[in-house]
């Protein structure tokens, strides 16, 4: 496949992901719409395309690693298990009831294809520092993927985490930051300003990368760039986002963190994301 066709193919299932979660979020009645739609693209050009993986024996030795660093935006890594088929699709229809293996945050005892339970702000990445230094230190080849927030770059343990992966030269931990400057109470500006955040990762000793979050061409060559990479660094990539991204009125909207939309707004949500030209 050639990277033109490539994009296209993944411009799609970013669109299937979208609808996938809209539809588990309005089914459960709440959930998480605007940080999963923002992250929609990376969740694609990763499921679809670089992850190692085999969905038909999860616990394969030597998948790729995926960490949910912000847990709570689980949707959209149910709705890539669901459409690899980890498991049947009809259980999107189960997010959030007793029971069902699709909990409000993310349930590596019950969900296949969860490689850590996450939620605690700030912990996943530690988890995958700890998780890519295993792999070194076993002879393992593959590669740990963590998908964090800007407004979870607040929080202290980040850089605790990314000393650690720099000291420990770990080449193979990539740091993907949803960076659409939203949170749950404002901007992240307004919160608590993180500045230039692939700067901050740079100073700190990674090797960092920053791209517009939803080009599925600059996602595709980014990946392709870090995965030929020689140096011994952990990489980083600051994708520009937009909360809601793909409806019309989610987009940047802070009241969308989470919030469930109701059957009009979903039927309206639904035809925005259709209506996105590939």
């Amino acid at each position: 496949m050639n990277k033109n066709d490539k994009a296209v193919m993944l411009r799609e299932k970013a669109r299937e992901l979208r609808k996938t979660a809209l539809t588990m979020i309005h089914t459960a009645g709440s959930g998480h719409p605007g940080g999963s739609l923002s992250a929609a693209d990376f969740m694609a050009a990763l499921y679809f395309d670089e992850l190692n993986i085999r969905p038909e024996d999860p616990k394969w030795p030597d998948r790729d690693r995926f960490v949910l660093s912000k847990g709570h935006v689980c949707p959209i890594l149910y709705s890539s298990l669901a459409l690899r088929e980890y498991f049947p699709y009809e259980t999107i229809y189960t997010l959030r009831k007793q029971g069902s293996i699709l909990q409000g945050h993310p349930d590596m005892k019950v969900c296949p294809g969860v490689d850590i339970s996450t939620g605690s702000l700030g912990q996943g990445l530690s988890t995958a520092v700890g998780m890519a230094l295993a792999g070194k230190r076993d002879g393992r080849s593959y590669r740990v993927f963590c998908l964090v927030g800007d407004g979870e770059c607040q929080e202290g343990q980040i850089w605790e985490a990314v000393q650690s992966a720099v000291k420990y030269e770990l080449d193979n931990l990539v740091i993907i930051v949803d960076n659409n400057n939203l949170q749950n109470d404002n901007t992240c500006d307004v919160v608590m300003p993180t500045g230039d955040l692939r700067l901050k990762f740079e100073a700190f000793g990674c090797e960092a990368y920053g791209i517009d979050g939803h080009d599925m061409d600059q996602i595709v060559e980014v990946l392709d760039t870090i995965r030929e990479s020689d140096k011994k660094l952990p990489k980083v990539i600051v994708g520009k986002t937009v909360k809601g991204k793909g409806v019309s009125f989610m987009e940047n909207v802070v009241q969308w963190h989470g919030m469930a939309p109701d059957k009009e707004q979903f039927a309206t949500a639904i035809k925005d994301v259709e209506e996105v030209t590939v």
